[in-house]
């Protein structure tokens, strides 16, 4: 029941209707016993402005920002972590007496998948980060943020990867490696590299039989698909056929959304609940 002690939480974009973060995160709320509301608000950047605007004056905790709203949101806000700087986008707002604090929970929420779920070691690990856009700059910010022992980053726009590059060197003063696609040296950091992570569109419904890697030469210990739509990618299947271990973007998912509950609320997120509805609610639209 939302009375006057409710804290509201908002989700900022559009188009929403498929969104599972809503049943995610109420269901977590419920189970940490807060009187906390999440509900999806449609706004493009348009109209943003003056959504933030009445978030300040309500009893807002604060509010998730997905497509397009992203980067627009940038110039609205008070204080930007520096992850989020970094990555030049912002998915989590907080509001500390009227003032509004951003952070990117993306990059945080596929670490933490990978930590916590894979078991993997952060700094003893070689990644290949395909597609250096949103999702990209988020995971490869922050896996260089936490020490990763080399980052190999490609991308269809050489400027795109670049500029990743340097953003990372600039925030962080470490060197990402840069290889163009389908080349020899591409094909020899895949070799080299122990998780493999797409972070493109490419494999995503309705395109089903795409594949954002024609072939991959050698097994990788694990190949990471952050599409869950379908939940098993081309990239996945072929990976799987070499003995790789494989993982779509579900994880991301549910640990960037309990990265977002604790910057709100203060408190370790219940995982096991949102993991759950996570889980039961990609069975239902699989």
């Amino acid at each position: 029941m939302i009375d006057v002690e409710t804290k509201l939480v908002g989700l900022l974009g559009y188009p929403l209707r498929q969104s599972f973060s809503p049943a995610m995160q109420n269901r977590a709320f419920k189970a940490a016993g807060l009187n906390y509301y999440y509900f999806p608000i449609e706004v493009t950047p348009h109209g943003l402005r003056d959504v933030l605007q009445g978030i300040r004056r309500m009893n807002f905790a604060g509010c998730n920002v997905t497509k397009p709203n992203k980067i627009e949101v940038l110039q609205y806000l008070d204080a930007i972590d520096t992850a989020a700087l970094a990555i030049g986008a912002v998915n989590t707002v907080k509001v500390v007496d009227g003032q509004l604090i951003g952070y990117n929970t993306d990059g945080l929420g596929f670490a933490a998948y990978l930590e916590q779920d894979e078991q993997i070691h952060i700094p003893g690990t070689r990644f290949f980060v395909l597609g250096c856009g949103g999702a990209g700059r988020a995971i490869a910010t922050v896996l260089a943020a936490k020490g990763a022992w080399a980052i190999t980053l490609t991308d269809m726009s050489e400027a795109a990867a670049a500029n990743l590059a340097d953003s990372i060197d600039e925030h962080f003063s470490y060197k990402a490696s840069r290889v163009r696609l389908g080349t020899p040296h591409m094909q020899d950091a895949l070799a080299e590299a122990d998780v493999i992570i797409n972070a493109t569109a490419v494999g995503m419904s309705p395109h089903i039989d795409d594949s954002p890697l024609p072939l991959l030469l050698d097994s990788t210990p694990l190949v990471c698909d952050i599409i869950y739509n379908p939940t098993t990618t081309r990239l996945m299947r072929e990976a799987a056929s070499l003995g790789c271990r494989t993982a779509n973007g579900l994880g991301m998912v549910i640990y960037q959304g309990a990265a977002a509950f604790t910057i709100w609320t203060g408190l370790a997120a219940p995982v096991a609940e949102m993991k759950d509805t996570i889980l039961e609610l990609s069975a239902r639209f699989s």
